[in-house]
This record gives structure tokens, C-alpha cells and sequence, in this order.
């Protein structure tokens, strides 16, 4: 068993969204890569899918979830599974930060809404 203790502050930060990386191959996890991300009120990540599937824990806050054209919410505890190749955006509705805790299996890597892939730097 390995205990990855958590950084001290955010590991990359886009504009109002911020992410942690905690356990992720370059900190020593061979599978999966876990991380918090933090939105700030009203900021929506952009619309995107994945290469593998993802999973999301909501810790604090509201999540509005758009998946293949349906809207959903989220609050706390409850997980978000966002099936491999499904287009899907999360946005912050409300008047504080939402905060997630992120799994994705190494390697997996967004496909941006122009066709291009991004491995996500927080999950390496």
C-alpha cells in the first residue's frame, strides 16, 4: 500500500477551474488516475468526451451535467459516470465552488469539440 499525501495547493489551474492531482502515474498509481477539481460559481467546462470512461464524485456543491443533450444535476456524494466516447459538460450553477473528486484510467485523454485529443496533464 502507497499513501500519496495531497499537494498543498492546486497542481494546474484553466482560467476560474482548478485541478489536484493526487494519486496519477507520475506520483506512482499504475491504473487510474485520481484528482480533485474545483469550479468556480458559474463556470462551465467545455463540452467534450473521453477515450475511456470517467467518473465523478461530487464533494461540495451542485453539478448541472450534460450528457448527450440530457441535463441532469448532482450534489454531494452522488457519482456522474460518463461512458467512453459520450459527449458531456459539467457546469457550476450555483453561488459557491463545486468541488469533484475525478477518476479516469491511465492514458485516458479528452476529445475536444474540434476533433482534437488532450491527455489531461493532471492525470499524468
Amino acid at each position: 500500500m502507497t499513501v500519496f499525501t495531497s499537494p498543498s495547493a492546486p497542481t494546474h489551474d484553466l482560467g476560474d477551474t482548478r485541478f489536484t492531482s493526487l494519486a496519477t502515474p507520475s506520483r506512482g498509481s499504475s491504473d487510474t488516475a485520481v484528482w480533485l477539481v474545483e469550479l468556480d460559481p458559474g463556470v462551465a467546462a467545455p463540452p467534450h468526451s473521453l477515450t475511456k470512461e470517467e467518473i465523478f464524485v461530487v464533494l461540495e456543491g451542485r453539478a448541472e451535467v450534460t450528457q448527450e443533450g440530457a441535463v441532469s444535476s448532482a450534489g454531494p456524494s452522488d457519482a456522474i459516470v460518463v461512458p467512453a466516447g459520450e459527449d458531456f459538460a459539467v457546469r457550476n450553477p450555483g453561488a459557491v465552488p463545486l468541488r469533484m473528486l475525478c477518476c479516469l484510467p491511465a492514458g485516458g485523454q479528452a476529445r475536444l469539440a474540434d476533433g482534437s485529443l488532450l491527455t489531461p496533464p493532471w492525470s499524468l
